[in-house]
């Protein structure tokens, strides 16, 4: 699966069909994978810290979930980017995993919300197995408590683990903990609340637009009006270095059709 380089962040080209297609494989193989949907606040976070690139980057999958970073892929030579959505991947999923029967478990958020969701679930998603869920304590767990925590997991027979801690609490957990997990984890930050209804989502056409983030900003602007501020017009700036630079020396620049990194 080809990967573009944004900003300092590897994003594959893919689109629904192929990461549903990819990621229900890995879950009935058991494998020990995960899944990044990036958007702006992710590459940024990338950029000015290594640690969290690294956590990242180890993912076997990272989407464009944010309309920026597909329109970056698009001007950078990818006509055909499209947008994997964190939360409408998440739908899709639970979809296909209702149908071939893999089980699921859900990681994160609040008991309350949790209960919700799992109720929304069922009702969407008639014969899905969950398999599992817990909402984890907002403090950092013990070691030995986050052992008990991964073994619950692994004696759930869990294969698709939703993790909903919010950026970058998830990329790090998925990036510690994968490797000892018999299950596909994927970072899907709000979707829990947007799907257990706890919180409004943005409209289609805001979505569309790349407007979602004016439309979360109205909605919690004491959380994350540092996030936009900071974040987005770096972006923008640190962009369209890069695709000055693609312009410049086209030859130099990853072109269409390359590989950055292939799991």
């Amino acid at each position: 699966m080809d990967q573009q380089l944004i900003v300092s962040l590897p994003i594959h080209v893919t689109n629904y069909p192929d990461a549903v297609r990819t990621i229900a494989q890995w879950a009935m193989r058991g494998e020990s994978r995960s899944v990044c949907a990036a958007n702006v606040h992710m590459v940024m976070e990338a950029h000015d810290d290594a640690n969290y690139r690294r956590a990242v980057e180890s993912a076997d999958l990272i989407t464009s979930d944010g309309v920026p970073l597909v329109w970056a892929l698009r001007w950078l030579g990818w006509s055909k980017a499209t947008r994997v959505y964190g939360p409408e991947l998440t739908l899709h999923l639970l979809r296909r995993a209702a149908e071939d029967g893999i089980p699921i478990g859900l990681f994160g958020s609040t008991p309350e919300t949790l209960t919700r969701l799992r109720q929304n679930i069922r009702v969407q998603f008639p014969g899905i197995a969950i398999a599992f869920w817990e909402s984890p304590p907002f403090r950092s767990p013990s070691h030995e408590e986050e052992l008990e925590t991964l073994a619950r997991i692994r004696n759930s027979g869990a294969r698709l683990l939703f993790v909903g801690l919010g950026c970058p609490k998830q990329e790090y957990w998925m990036a510690a903990h994968k490797r000892g997990l018999p299950a596909v984890t994927l970072g899907v930050g709000a979707a829990f609340d947007f799907i257990a209804g706890t919180k409004k989502q943005a409209p289609l056409w805001m979505r569309s637009a790349g407007l979602e983030w004016m439309f979360r900003f109205a909605t919690e602007p004491r959380r994350l009006w540092r996030r936009y501020t900071r974040h987005n017009p770096r972006f923008i700036a640190w962009f369209s270095m890069q695709l000055f630079r693609s312009r410049l020396w086209p030859g130099r620049i990853q072109p269409p059709g390359s590989t950055l990194g292939a799991k």
